[in-house]
């Protein structure tokens, strides 16, 4: 069923494929996983969501001054920066909607100025809302050019103040300072202004620490059944030693741990190894170790070191791996590879290499993350073909 979100006709961008019945944009999905992952095996069906609208658990609004020089937040029009103001986005979880609206209200109630990139003025740029699907523990973090808040605990009175009266209660609260000018939304430094400065969430059975910069993928339902596709592609009985690469804060890790003999992480962001790290001792998992490194650094070392592993998880970012971490992957000799890539193009480049290190794809699963939108992420079994060097 189709719904209609009037900042599509303002050019907001953001669900490109909102027009489209939801069983059309499946197959639109499949169609591009087709051309360009069947060279490798079949393409399974598309999983999609039994309720695809408000799934984000995550959301960013960027502050501006409207009309008459009233403060509001709210997204991008496409290709631009300038602010629609928010509305109940139908990607986003309702009452983050709910909670957006509330930091708005609270940041007026203070009289705090958008943040103008272009003059350099202004204190407030964005605000990030989390909720944990799982817990209902909700964060906002405002985003600040300085680091000087005024009236911080007047802000933080009237932001509960403001979500409570729309239905919902704030767990932490946190200050992030971004003076630098760039189009990331968080800066370097952060300060808590209520509460532990992270939230909970359980996912596949695991509970997990989520801070301002932890990356946590966004859709909690098709994030299980991301992850149990992924374990059921890995075949673990318990015997089997387990490398996650490009790791993050360690849910595909710890997922696979109470399957696997032991399980190694590796990530680059110091950040999300101490959230993954963090996170196995809060769930008690003890076979799980993680490395804060360059995941082809890691690799290639492991395997001038003649080290083995079972399985190896790789979950890259868009622009995929590397030739060296593909080359070192197969001197390590996993029996099992399972491929998770947000980005089918760049996946295709990599199965490529692995298919002459000697491995062959077996199965294709396409998951439908970020329904309403272009994007698809797959998992792709690779099995090793016998007798390799």
């Amino acid at each position: 069923m189709n719904k209609n979100c009037p900042l599509q006709a303002k050019n907001c961008g953001g669900c490109p494929l909102l027009s489209q019945e939801y069983a059309q944009q499946l197959e639109t999905k499949r169609q591009t996983v087709k051309k360009l992952l069947a060279c490798y095996a079949p393409i399974e069906p598309v999983r999609g969501m039994k309720d695809p609208w408000h799934y984000r658990n995550k959301a960013i609004a960027t502050f501006a001054a409207g009309p008459g020089g009233r403060l509001v937040a709210g997204i991008y029009a496409a290709g631009t920066h300038r602010v629609l103001p928010a509305v109940d986005c139908l990607l986003q979880d309702e009452t983050i909607n709910q909670v957006i609206a509330a930091a708005a209200e609270a940041a007026r109630r203070c009289h705090y100025e958008a943040f103008d990139e272009d003059r350099g003025t202004g204190l407030i740029r964005h605000v990030l809302v989390r909720r944990g699907f799982g817990t209902g523990e909700i964060m906002v973090v405002l985003v600040t050019a300085q680091e000087i808040l005024p009236g911080a605990k007047n802000f933080v009175r009237a932001l509960r103040e403001e979500a409570v009266r729309r239905g919902a209660v704030v767990t932490t609260a946190v200050q992030n300072v971004n003076p630098r000018k760039t189009s990331a939304v968080l800066g370097p430094y952060d300060r808590i202004l209520f509460g532990k400065g992270y939230i909970l969430d359980t996912l596949s059975g695991h509970t997990f620490s989520i801070g301002p910069r932890s990356f946590y993928q966004v859709n909690p339902t098709q994030t299980e059944e991301l992850y149990r596709l992924a374990i059921k592609a890995a075949a673990l009985t318990g015997t089997q030693t387990v490398l996650d690469a490009y790791c993050g804060t360690g849910t595909i890790a710890l997922t696979a741990a109470p399957f696997a003999k032991a399980v190694t992480g590796v990530e680059i962001n110091e950040d999300a190894v101490k959230d993954a790290i963090a996170n196995a001792r809060h769930n008690r998992i003890a076979n799980a170790r993680f490395y804060a490194e360059d995941a082809t650094s890691w690799i290639v070392q492991a395997a001038a070191e003649g080290r083995h592993a079972d399985v190896v998880f790789l979950d890259p970012p868009r622009e995929g791996s590397t030739p060296e971490f593909l080359r070192a992957l197969a001197r390590l000799a996993p029996q099992r590879v399972v491929y998770i890539s947000c980005n089918p193009e760049t996946q295709s480049r990599d199965l490529a290499v692995l298919t002459k290190l000697g491995y062959q794809a077996k199965r294709i699963w396409p998951v439908d993350m970020f329904p309403h939108t272009a994007h698809v992420e797959t998992v792709v079994l690779m099995s090793r073909v016998e007798n390799q060097p």
